[in-house]
């Protein structure tokens, strides 16, 4: 008879853990300091060092794109933070875009 008592407290916590994670999508990264992305000298290499893997790769243009994304929901706001470059045909960085509306962000770029 404890058994059931035992256990539906063990699956509530399983539970919310597995509901916890629909509310993160892409892997966390850093946020690129201006002097970390070098149109030109920047390559693969360096990018994968600094923020991992891609979460999305494609093409814009011809040329080859990375996408690195993270989002969550926190204390029911919504944050999320895009970086995406842009390659030349060496593989170096041609143009990159950074976008986000985590709180320490904001400061910095406003």
């Amino acid at each position: 008879m404890w058994r059931p008592l035992l256990l539906a407290p063990l699956l509530a916590l399983v539970l919310a853990a597995g509901c916890a994670s629909l509310f993160r999508v892409g892997q966390e990264f850093p946020s690129p300091e201006p002097l970390m992305l070098v149109v030109g000298k920047t390559d693969k290499v360096a990018l994968r060092r600094m923020f991992g893997e891609p979460y999305q790769v494609g093409l814009d243009s011809g040329d080859q794109t990375w996408r690195w994304f993270f989002g969550q929901r926190e204390a029911g706001a919504e944050i999320s933070k895009d970086l995406s470059v842009r390659f030349a045909a060496d593989g170096t960085v041609k143009s990159y875009s950074f976008t986000s509306n985590f709180p320490e962000d904001m400061k910095r770029f406003k």
